[in-house]
């Protein structure tokens, strides 16, 4: 991987847990309740948990933690990283999350989940020279294992 990828990706990571860290310790003082936001327990916490019920009804997973994005996108440049270039990040995690609705519906079709891995990854036709099962079962195991473990 080229070192400036792989500072990037930590740095990424690194601001985005500093500023959680942030927004955390900014918080201090007492819950808000009920009433302040209108009866409802929490407007943040609502539209979280409406956006969860949707992508479980769609079969698939949570939206990733940072660290799981990261660990992800690391393994995709072990396997290759033409796979998910500087730029691309967010492409490749949601063809990623797209995967798992995949792994959900049909687990046990081993041979149709590698051929659509390299059909959603745009290995075909973008990186046809390692367009083969073994690269497409690499892909598939990495958006197994990072972004859908329980599927």
């Amino acid at each position: 991987m080229p070192r400036g990828t792989m500072r990037t990706r930590t740095t990424t990571a690194a601001a985005l847990t500093v500023l959680a860290l942030a927004l955390t310790a900014c918080g201090g003082g007492e819950e808000p309740t009920a009433e302040d936001h209108g009866g409802s327990r929490s407007a943040g916490t609502g539209a979280k948990d409406a956006e969860d019920k949707a992508r479980e009804a769609a079969g698939l997973p949570p939206e990733p933690s940072t660290t799981a994005r990261y660990r992800f996108l690391e393994a995709l440049d072990a396997i290759d990283r033409r796979i998910s270039e500087p730029g691309t990040d967010e492409q490749a995690v949601s063809r990623g999350l797209d995967q798992c609705g995949s792994i959900k519906a049909s687990p046990d079709d081993r041979d149709r989940l590698i051929r659509q891995t390299l059909e959603r990854f745009a290995i075909p036709t973008g990186l046809p020279d390692i367009n083969t099962p073994k690269t497409g079962g690499k892909i598939l195991a990495a958006v197994h294992e990072h972004l859908c473990p329980d599927f």
